[in-house]
């Protein structure tokens, strides 16, 4: 059982790319399940996805970085004994620090029979000024991009091209060492790619 983590903060485009990923990924064989993290108290994320036939499970009550850790790590637990997916994607809140779920994935992984996969965090190229430049958003989104294996610059379709080009030396120099992919569920760019290192990228633990 693999774990993937899709990241980015609020409104990059997370539930609509794990809708899209999970299709790529099923043509291939793979059993997914997928857990989404709402800090408020409906989990609307959840229920959508869950119209695709996608089995979710919902972490709600707070941040999965921090308050239900327990909960994350005992969902982990049951899907890996009960359901047995090839492969499990989270979907964090957008103010949740991958590396912190990371942490948590990889004390379960002492437990259960889990890999670690990688952590995708996307950047929404529409807003890439606001969250480039305002202090309070630009430390959040560093961070979450510190910690990203792969880098998704979303919401390419409608985006200018001198702002993606600006956005992708960003993030570079904020993660030099993240693979940078271009991303548009609308179109249809980038996700193969993604689909694939989902299926061939292990992290060591």
């Amino acid at each position: 059982m693999k774990l993937i983590q899709i990241a980015g903060y609020l409104g990059s485009g997370k539930t609509t790319l794990i809708i899209a990923l999970v299709k790529a990924l099923a043509e291939s064989g793979a059993k997914i399940a997928v857990m989404v993290n709402d800090v408020g108290e409906i989990p609307v994320d959840g229920r959508v996805m869950q119209e695709y036939g996608l089995t979710v499970k919902d972490i709600g009550g707070g941040c999965i970085c921090c308050q239900v850790a327990g909960s994350m790590m005992k969902t982990l637990e049951i899907l890996s004994r009960e359901q047995r997916p090839d492969l499990v994607i989270i979907e964090p809140t957008g103010i949740a620090v991958p590396e912190s779920i990371r942490k948590t994935a990889l004390l379960t992984a002492a437990r259960t029979h889990i890999s670690i996969g990688p952590t995708i965090v996307l950047f929404d190229t529409t807003r890439a000024e606001k969250l480039l430049t305002y202090e309070t958003l630009q430390r959040l989104v560093a961070t979450q991009l510190s910690d990203a294996d792969i880098i998704a610059l979303s919401k390419v379709d409608a985006a200018p091209e001198e702002t993606i080009t600006q956005a992708a030396a960003a993030v570079r120099g904020m993660n030099p060492s993240a693979e940078v992919l271009r991303l548009s569920v609308r179109t249809g760019e980038g996700i193969s790619d993604l689909s694939r290192a989902v299926l061939e990228m292990s992290i060591p633990a």
